[in-house]
């Protein structure tokens, strides 16, 4: 079945599913207590009092029931009470606009759309152990298809009304916490019906016949709607669907979204919310979804566009005469997203997924989505080199299906962002439910994880300088928690070996990796340096340097290879290293990989941290001594290393390079010479440098325009000169104040106290 195909024929059964409804309605609707009067008691204070309840219980008679053509009264059957609509009085300002509103959702709810009235049949009041069994409505009137209850402000527990109409059941609880709202419910009169015993305080309820204003269609019965026949084939569809995305040829759409009539906000989103016939196809493929084992949701549809806008000329009145007005239009579309977002599920919980990308082809119909009004469009002039643009957003409410089994494979393609959250919310619930329902979340765990590997992105440098566990991390740990060892190596060898490991992740490598047998530790090893090794040196040398620490004493981890392996990769070769392109990022050298490097080689085999130890002295461009060299000793040393000949030979040259530079004189300048080599020899520079090698003149005062003080400026920090500037606005054009300091030997004489005592250190 091709994508099309499937897509034309589930909107093709839908567009026949117009008229909504169901056999009940039931909701809550905003509610001004009217004023409520009955015979033989006066007025009615709503909510409704205890001792009110029981004045118009003795008010009332005991209400009857009928049984073919008789009506009788039987307690055994039916006990409550109830008060004619002669005896009831009900008016105020805002009711009837109030009841109206009520009779015409309910209308809506039980699918009808002729015109409707609702007749005041009775009241009746529930107290403790009031009830009634199970029935059907006897026709009260002419042309009544249905019943209406209102429940007013009470306080009561128990008296759910339960409604049946063929095989089907619901359960209503019609009782309203918030006295600024009222409860009520509709039923077709063929549906048998009762209301369970009220186990406290008093339920006060408004019955109506809802009859058919137009007498002309009174012989005709009313019905809720059918869409059996629909269901049955959406259902077939379904099905044939899923059987195809189980083949491995399978081109079918991952899932079908098919968009509704109506605009929704994200504040009304939800099924319940849903109006017309979408509330019709919605009911038609919540059944169906449910017997073809498919997931379905409402989600909210947007659709982003962008692209080149061009003016138009268009012209219109202005004073009596006629002027232009410039104008854009929207020319062809460059960009186009479409994403799904704000989920409900049709029990109206909220479903814990994020953005998820739509394609094309999961559309129904096609091109559903091409003929839509924009909800925001924005025009932008040209600027610079950019002509003119515009960006325009359409927002619709969709219904989203997708078979059951298949939900790891939607949301693993919808991307990590997406993905990601959704399994760790799936590990804290596996973690935190109890033991027989643990079995089944760790199997979809188990999927969900397996299809977000399967589709890993290729990312070899998104996470290189950032903190934190990166998504490989962070996956990583979930599968530790979940100890499912398949996955853990499946990650370690298509994902972090690949290059989708951050700097911080080593810890949770090596976490990871204790989760395997000891002989596949070292293979796993050596194969991510061989796979990252170039690109993450530090990633690598910190793995190493803890491999190493973690089984030292496990004689069945070999690490041997590994550790060759990473000084093959070892940076600074300059046979090796070729020029890098600009916006790639190499391996970061600074002295801890050094410490991780030594460590972990000498840890494993010495041999190999002298061989490292030769290299980083041969390639001084990379491992220059103050910036790496020095600090790697002091980490080492006041760590207290277990002295090795690749130690000791790092710390011989950090010494003799810290004693020659101690015995070079330190004093401070006897005048106002400095040093006057500069990078630049342009006519302002020449002047610059004729200022610092002059001993006598400290200050120089430089008049010129903004750029020719900023191209000082900028030359005094390349060279580092000592040199201090400030800006003199005063006059035009504007001065900038160079004043001779002497930066130079401070850096020195700070310098020199960092080396003694790096001496003493490495001394001891």
């Amino acid at each position: 079945m091709a994508a099309s195909t499937l897509t034309t024929d589930l909107a093709s059964l839908l567009r026949t599913v117009l008229r909504p409804g169901d056999f009940y309605v039931a909701a809550t609707a905003e509610f001004l207590a009217p004023s409520l009067e009955v015979e033989g008691v006066g007025g009615v204070a709503l909510p409704l009092l205890p001792m009110q309840a029981e004045q118009l219980i003795a008010a009332a008679d005991p209400a009857p029931f009928g049984r073919g053509e008789e009506t009788i009264i039987d307690t055994a059957v039916r006990r409550c009470w109830q008060i004619g609509p002669d005896r009831v009085r009900l008016g105020g300002r805002r009711w009837k606009t109030t009841l109206d509103t009520i009779l015409a959702r309910a209308a809506e709810g039980l699918g009808v759309d002729e015109p409707t009235e609702a007749q005041f049949y009775k009241l009746l009041v529930y107290d403790r152990g009031s009830f009634f069994v199970g029935h059907r409505d006897t026709e009260k009137a002419d042309g009544m298809f249905a019943t209406l209850l209102v429940v007013l402000p009470s306080s009561f527990a128990g008296g759910e009304l339960v409604v049946r109409h063929k095989g089907r059941e619901v359960r209503l609880d019609l009782r309203c916490q918030d006295p600024a709202e009222v409860a009520f419910a509709a039923f077709y009169a063929d549906c048998v019906h009762e209301v369970l015993p009220v186990t406290d305080g008093y339920r006060l309820v408004l019955v109506y016949n809802l009859v058919r204003r137009d007498r002309a269609g009174r012989g005709r019965a009313l019905e809720p709607p059918d869409y059996k026949a629909q269901q049955r084939r959406v259902v077939a569809l379904l099905q044939r669907w899923r059987n195809e995305k189980a083949q491995a040829e399978d081109s079918t759409p991952e899932k079908l979204v098919y968009p509704l009539d109506h605009a929704y906000t994200p504040a009304e989103l939800g099924f319940s919310a849903l109006k017309g016939a979408d509330a019709a196809v919605a009911g038609v493929l919540t059944a169906a979804a449910r017997e073809a084992r498919c997931d379905l949701h409402l989600a909210l549809l947007t659709i982003e566009e962008s692209g080149a806008a061009e003016y138009a000329a268009t012209y219109g009145r202005w004073r009596g005469g006629w002027h232009d007005e410039e104008d854009f239009e929207a020319g062809e579309v460059s960009a186009r997203t479409i994403v799904l977002s704000d989920w409900r599920r049709p029990d109206g919980e909220v479903a814990t997924l994020g953005e998820i990308p739509v394609g094309e082809e999961e559309i129904s119909p096609p091109r559903a989505c091409e003929e839509l009004d924009p909800d925001e469009e924005h025009f932008s002039e040209a600027t610079g080199n950019e002509g003119a643009s515009f960006e325009r957003t359409y927002r619709r409410a969709a219904l989203v299906l997708w078979p059951s089994e298949r939900f790891s494979a939607v949301l693993s393609k919808a991307g990590l962002s997406v993905a990601l959250p959704y399994l760790q919310d799936l590990v804290r619930r596996w973690k935190d439910s109890p033991s027989d329902e643990q079995a089944s979340l760790r199997r979809q765990t188990h999927d969900l994880a397996s299809h977000m590997l399967t589709r890993w992105p290729k990312q070899l440098w998104r996470y290189r300088h950032k903190e934190g566990l990166s998504e490989a991390g962070q996956v990583l740990a979930l599968l530790v928690q979940l100890g499912d060892t398949d996955l853990i190596e499946r990650a370690l060898t298509e994902v972090v070996a690949a290059g989708s490991s951050g700097k911080s992740d080593s810890e949770t490598i090596i976490v990871a990796l204790n989760q395997l047998p000891p002989s596949r530790r070292g293979e796993l090893v050596e194969r991510i340096i061989a796979g990252i090794g170039s690109e993450s040196f530090d990633l690598c040398a910190d793995l190493l340097a803890r491999a190493a620490i973690a089984w030292r004493d496990n004689g069945q981890v070999n690490l041997e290879s590994a550790a060759a392996g990473l000084l093959q990769v070892l940076p600074g070769d300059p046979v090796r290293s070729k020029p890098r392109v600009a916006w790639e990022s190499g391996p970061e050298m600074n002295a801890r990989v050094v410490v991780n490097l030594l460590n972990g080689l000498g840890a494993i085999d010495e041999r190999l941290a002298e061989q490292a130890i030769d290299r980083i002295f041969a390639w001084r461009d990379t491992y220059g001594m103050d910036a790496i060299l020095v600090p790697a000793a002091r980490q080492l040393f006041s760590a207290g290393a277990k002295t090795s000949p690749a130690l000791e030979r790092l710390r011989t040259a950090c010494l003799a390079h810290l004693r020659t530079r101690l015995a070079e004189p330190l004093a401070p300048p006897t005048d106002w010479r400095r040093d006057s080599a500069l990078p630049c020899q342009c006519r302002l520079c020449i002047m610059l440098a004729r200022f610092l090698a002059d001993p006598e003149h400290a200050a120089w005062t430089l008049k010129a325009a903004e750029a020719d003080r900023s191209h000082v400026e900028q030359t005094i920090k390349q060279a580092r000169c000592d040199v201090s500037t400030h800006t003199d606005r005063r006059g035009r054009p504007y001065s900038l104040i160079c004043t001779k300091n002497q930066a130079s030997y401070e850096r020195r004489a700070k310098q020199r106290t960092q080396d003694i005592k790096d001496v003493a250190k490495l001394e001891i």
